[in-house]
């Protein structure tokens, strides 16, 4: 995806900025949106989508899956639902080591600093 287009610094998108972005038409940025339920921009008091940078980044993650990794729709649901339980588990792996890892040595250390301090 290193042709990925540079995503402009903004809180919310509109559909058509998205589907300029994206050299899509909007309804298959509709389409997607029924398709891939991470994907759920908000709506506006008007009715009118607004996506979040977070939406567009995976917009861009779908596109590229589908067009250039040549996925099907049902392929490409199941590769970032898998990649998103990987980040999952790698994440509750490191609370976990994060929670369970020896303080002693880190303890130690900080009492050397405060015995040499007060030499």
């Amino acid at each position: 995806m290193s042709n990925a287009p540079e995503i402009p610094d903004k809180l919310f998108f509109r559909i058509g900025e998205v589907s300029n972005l994206l050299g899509l038409e909007p309804y298959v940025l509709r389409y997607w949106e029924t398709e891939f339920p991470s994907l759920s921009p908000k709506k506006s008091g008007t009715g009118h989508r607004l996506y979040r940078r977070k939406d567009v980044e995976l917009l861009l993650r779908i596109k590229h899956l589908l067009y250039e990794k040549r996925f099907t729709i049902d392929g490409a649901r199941q590769y970032l639902h898998d990649e998103a339980k990987i980040a999952h588990q790698k994440d509750i792996k490191q609370e976990q080591q994060d929670l369970f890892s020896d303080p002693l040595p880190e303890i130690r250390k900080e009492l050397a600093e405060i015995l040499r301090l007060l030499k």
